[in-house]
């Protein structure tokens, strides 16, 4: 079977992350949670559990809510202890927690990317006056208050519109002025080399030239950035849940969570520290495995580490021979 250039650039990207430790601890931990999101229903039935059924019983409501027992509750049947106040099953609503933050990170993302892709394609390819104006449009939504429009947007439509995708739309509509720039500034470098204005003489036109040539070159700062904003998304959806305009009650996150634990820190310590170390660990993986995917995509620092692995392997062997 023939190998296509992706697949090989694939294989090549694979091959350096290999030696990273770092990205292959990263990645494990960002495959974990992936697999353990999925597996949430199947998790749930088989601790028993459900993310929305209270259990009175397992909440002392003489002293306004606290789970009974240590560790927030923690038994045989509720592994992680429950929620105080409703003794709804922590482990479970944990996991369904997870589905929605990695949902709206990733949506959000893709949304991110493709727009600016687009817009920085078209302000590198068209003519001044299209670029000035795709440049002046940019710099406005840089210059916007994220978070503050990102808040009214969200508070303004109505409740019973899925909340889960009005993140993944308001985070992914305010925040694609980052791509937009890096692509169009690739994209005016890329243009003035040769295998490109070979394309132009060859008659292809700006959509093939783009869809061929600049693209593929494109992949690799786009995919470096997409690792950069997947944890700033999921910081953005946890910021938004816990200001109570995200994802509303009774569906799970992680900042919602939070947004609850800020009354129960004292009393039930555990149930802030688990949803908090939950997003520290998530973010922490996916910055790490972002910049080993900038090092291993960089042809100057795939170069410096191919010398410096010559040079330990040239030591390694001197030493054996001394």
């Amino acid at each position: 079977m023939a190998v296509t250039p992706a697949t090989g650039a694939a294989r090549q990207l694979w091959r350096r992350l290999r030696t990273r430790p770092s990205a292959v601890a990263a990645a494990s931990v960002l495959a974990l949670l992936v697999l353990l999101a999925l597996a949430a229903p199947l998790l749930a039935a088989l601790a028993g559990q459900d993310p929305h059924t209270y259990h009175d019983e397992l909440v002392d409501s003489a002293r306004g809510g606290v789970p009974y027992g240590s560790f927030g509750g923690i038994s045989a049947d509720h592994w992680l202890g429950v929620e105080p106040g409703t003794g709804r099953d922590l482990f479970v609503r944990l996991l369904y927690g997870a589905r929605i933050s990695l949902l709206v990170a990733v949506g959000a993302t893709a949304v991110q990317i493709l727009i600016g892709l687009l817009i920085g394609l078209a302000a590198g390819l068209g003519s001044r006056w299209v670029d000035a104006v795709l440049s002046r449009i940019t710099d406005v939504f840089v210059a916007l208050p994220f978070l503050v429009l990102a808040i009214a947007l969200t508070a303004v439509v109505p409740r019973d519109f899925p909340r889960p995708l009005l993140l993944i739309l308001v985070i992914g509509l305010l925040g694609w002025a980052g791509t937009s720039r890096i692509v169009r500034a690739q994209t005016l470098t890329l243009k003035s080399l040769d295998f490109v204005a070979a394309s132009r003489l060859a008659g292809s036109g700006r959509g093939r030239t783009a869809r061929r040539e600049l693209i593929p070159s494109l992949a690799a700062p786009v995919i470096t950035y997409a690792a950069i904003l997947v944890p700033t998304n999921i910081v953005v959806e946890a910021s938004l849940s816990f200001l109570g305009v995200g994802v509303t009650p009774p569906t799970p996150s992680w900042g919602q969570m939070l947004s609850t634990a800020q009354t129960w820190f004292r009393a039930d310590p555990a149930y802030v520290l688990l949803p908090a170390g939950l997003l520290f660990v998530t973010v922490l993986a996916f910055t790490v495995l972002g910049d080993a995917v900038r090092t291993a995509l960089d042809p100057r620092e795939a170069s410096r580490l191919a010398v410096g692995t010559a040079r330990e392997k040239r030591a390694r062997k001197e030493k054996k021979t001394s």
